[in-house]
């Protein structure tokens, strides 16, 4: 009887043992440990690395750029497993994790190579979960939102040769989608890292980019292949470090110290840009008076017209306090673009900046206009300039360096603008440099300050070219110039222009700020009719 109860319970056990259990909890725990694996990262020691150079992990930057517990993670089990039979024993993730968040309420998409695992190389499956192509950026494409891509990667590899048999075309995984998206929605570049080939390429295209000192590098190539095709030694650094691609080349935008202030400056960025071309930008309450009135602008122009002044200080005297947020400020220093706020409305500031070359636009001045335009005429955003411009950078250098056909881009891509523009004259507005600050296909709408000034060409230059012989024939050839000069600038009086009706206004500087809101108010119904993708960008959908 004892022993066929002890046979029964055997019996018992091993039918348990065959049949599945209950309910998939054995499933769960599997998904949770390869979960734990993924969260690892490239391991301990390679984690320990990366932070020794005074580095984030992908997962700690995605962590503290979007809004706290936001990011659903895509692609989370993504790698190649490591199997005991039918048992999995690990999982190295894909140096790639990205996913749907927000950034201040409004949802993103984000992702980023993880360096810990094969320095950020690119990874393969049945589909790309980003990098160039792949999940990510069909997820902002398709949903209509931001794209922020945080770049730490070297992109290809010729070790692909031996996985493949055989060397691939460029272009496989082409930039089509990623060309698409700049017709579509922000995309935000973060350089986190040494960035090379694809990846690099990639944080070009973006409307708006940013490095970090001392951990980020851009280039075309390593100094490896430089070296090997070249013989030049160089360092990252050297090569494509801040003070190359920032200050020298304007290839990224904007550098900041460290990797918190990057994300600051992402998020300070997005927080000017609508959506997506389908939205207006984001409006904000606005506690500055519109009709506020600074004593300071009735001073700020020396009565010298050759003495410099500040004018940064100038612009913030304009727009709401506390708006401005500059846009390549260390390249094409003769130029200042700011994205800014005009009674609680995104604006974009185009000044010229007397300090450098007297405001002159030089090869990197009309790159930086031609940029900014093309931004905020792309996300509906008005641009006003502040003009004091003597016009293009002229001699032997600035015509080498081919600033007459950089001028005339901008020149052209300001007349193929379609967003509301208001021209107010500071000071100096010349030649083919000031025709490019003008809406010529729109209202056209120009203001001036009395100590407005402007022509073909400034009278000092136009007077020794054009009454070169009478200078020349005159007892007292430099007499006779200034005498010429005079007689020429006083009927080159701002107000001569206004009588007849050649410029819009002439306002006291004390009224700018709430001349220009009062336009820009009513410009929006008119901004409003005009959303949607435009055919100079992108793709239509």
């Amino acid at each position: 009887m004892t022993a066929k109860v002890s046979g029964d319970a055997n019996e018992k056990a091993a039918v348990q043992a065959v049949l599945p259990p209950k309910d998939w909890g054995p499933e769960v725990e599997e998904l949770r440990r390869r979960r734990t694996y993924a969260k690892a990262l490239g391991g301990e020691e390679a984690v320990a690395r990366h932070r020794e150079r005074g580095r984030l992990t992908i997962r700690e930057r995605v962590a503290g750029l979007v809004d706290h517990g936001s990011f659903q993670e895509v692609g989370t089990l993504t790698g190649h497993g490591k199997y005991d039979g039918p048992n999995v024993t690990g999982v190295q993730p894909a140096p790639y994790v990205m996913g749907l968040a927000s950034i201040d309420g409004r949802p993103v998409a984000v992702g980023g190579e993880d360096f810990t695992i094969r320095g950020g190389a690119s990874w393969s499956g049945d589909r790309k979960k980003g990098g160039q192509g792949g999940f990510v950026e069909d997820l902002a494409a398709s949903y209509r939102i931001p794209l922020v891509n945080l770049i730490d990667g070297a992109g290809g590899s010729v070790t692909s040769i031996n996985k493949r048999g055989h060397a691939v075309f460029p272009g496989v995984h082409g930039f089509e989608r990623s060309v698409e998206l700049l017709g579509k929605v922000p995309v935000v570049c973060a350089v986190l890292g040494t960035a090379a080939g694809g990846p690099a390429g990639r944080a070009i295209l973006s409307h708006w980019s940013v490095m970090v000192d001392g951990i980020s590098q851009v280039f075309a190539a390593g100094p490896p292949v430089v070296e090997r095709s070249l013989g030049q030694k160089l360092t990252k650094e050297e090569l494509g470090g801040p003070q190359v691609a920032v200050d020298l080349a304007g290839t990224i935008d904007n550098r900041v110290d460290t990797e918190q202030a990057c994300f600051a400056q992402v998020k300070r960025f997005l927080s000017y840009m609508p959506q997506n071309v389908w939205e207006m930008p984001p409006e904000v309450a606005c506690t500055d008076p519109v009709d506020r009135c600074d004593e300071e602008l009735l001073s700020i122009v020396p009565r010298d017209r050759r003495r410099p002044y500040n004018m940064r200080k100038l612009i913030e005297h304009v727009v709401d306090r506390g708006s401005v947020f500059e846009i390549q400020p260390t390249y094409g220093k003769g130029l200042i673009t700011v994205l800014a706020r005009m009674n609680g409305k995104v604006v974009g500031i185009i000044a010229n900046n007397p300090m450098v070359y007297g405001g002159a636009m030089d090869v990197k001045a009309a790159r930086k206009q031609i940029h900014f335009v093309e931004l905020c005429d792309c996300f509906h955003i008005p641009l006003v300039f502040l003009v004091d411009v003597p016009g293009f950078m002229v001699g032997r250098d600035a015509e080498a360096a081919a600033t007459l056909r950089e001028g005339m881009r901008a020149v052209y891509v300001g007349l193929q603008a379609t967003v509301p523009m208001y021209t107010v004259v500071i000071r100096k507005c010349y030649g083919m440099a000031g025709m490019g600050t003008t809406d010529k296909n729109g209202l056209d709408l120009k203001i001036a300050w009395p100590s407005a000034e402007w022509g073909s060409l400034p009278i000092e230059g136009g007077v020794a070219a054009a009454f070169r012989r009478d200078i020349a024939g005159a007892a007292d050839p430099k007499a006779r110039e200034r005498e010429i000069e005079d007689e020429l600038r006083s009927m080159a009086s701002p107000f001569r222009t206004a009588e007849a009706f050649g410029v819009e206004e002439i306002i006291d500087p004390r009224e700018t700020r709430p001349y220009l809101c009062r336009f820009i108010d009513a410009a929006q119904a008119r901004l409003r009719t005009t959303l949607g993708p435009k055919a100079k960008y992108g793709v239509r959908p």
